[in-house]
């Protein structure tokens, strides 16, 4: 019941608009990032971390990374706006096999513009992909969007995507997150955060280095609905090695 509460408390952590004043957080003003660590004593760590995420991925180090196992299945069944973004539930069914480790994907949602950069670059779109372990343990799958052919499974999602924060609504086909997933699948590997308070840490992060495409159409939508960039800012690497 613990790892299963710790799960809970990560995965509501991921984007959901905090109900008291006090702790509630946006992307402006003085309820921005750089605000975060001070909301609440919660989010501590939003200012004062040392592995926190978005970076700019550079200065990688070769490394044998081993390849990561994708068992996704068309579990994909309701759509959210948490008022910070757009997110995907998923029923059980779907996980990753990473380095002898199992992680079920619990949800996807998405930021505009990227949050991570690759070598300086910045892109229209971020996926991520969240999974967590049978001991609460996440991992996060990213992958990059740049303006081009429309992506399917975005297109189903964004079919019934709830224009208003709060707003929910199921998906009459469920879907996979296979169709989110460049052909190539080599990554870059960080130890990070949730890019959202509490910016708990902890969060092993693999960045997919071939990028993907959504149609403008599609990134236009999103950032309609959202009203405002949903990126947070770079934060520092600090000695933290970025592995590929």
């Amino acid at each position: 019941m613990k790892s299963a509460a710790i799960v809970s408390g990560l995965l509501f952590a991921v984007g959901v608009v905090w109900a008291d004043d006090k702790s509630h957080w946006s992307y402006s003003g003085q309820t921005g990032p750089e605000h975060w660590g001070g909301l609440k004593p919660e989010f501590n760590l939003c200012g004062f971390g040392r592995n926190q995420t978005p970076i700019n991925i550079e200065g990688m180090i070769e490394a044998d990374l081993p390849a990561i196992t994708f068992n996704y299945q068309a579990a994909g069944d309701e759509v959210i706006n948490n008022g910070h973004t757009i997110q995907v539930n998923f029923g059980a069914g779907s996980n990753i096999s990473v380095d002898g480790q199992q992680f079920e994907l619990k949800q996807f949602h998405f930021h505009s513009p990227s949050e991570n950069h690759i070598q300086g670059k910045s892109y229209a779109l971020e996926g991520h992909l969240v999974h967590a372990d049978k001991d609460g343990n996440l991992a996060v799958v990213a992958v990059m969007f740049e303006p081009g052919a429309a992506n399917e499974v975005m297109e189903q999602a964004w079919k019934v995507m709830p224009e208003k924060a709060g707003g929910k609504s199921a998906l009459g086909t469920k879907v996979s997150a296979e169709g989110l997933l460049p052909a190539q699948r080599d990554y870059y590997q960080f130890n990070g955060s949730l890019t959202t308070p509490p910016c708990s840490e902890g969060v092993r992060w693999l960045v997919m280095k071939e990028a993907m495409t959504a149609s403008e159409a599609q990134i236009e939508h999103f950032s309609h609905v959202m009203h405002h960039p949903t990126n947070r800012p770079l934060q520092p690497v600090f000695a933290r090695p970025v592995l590929q």
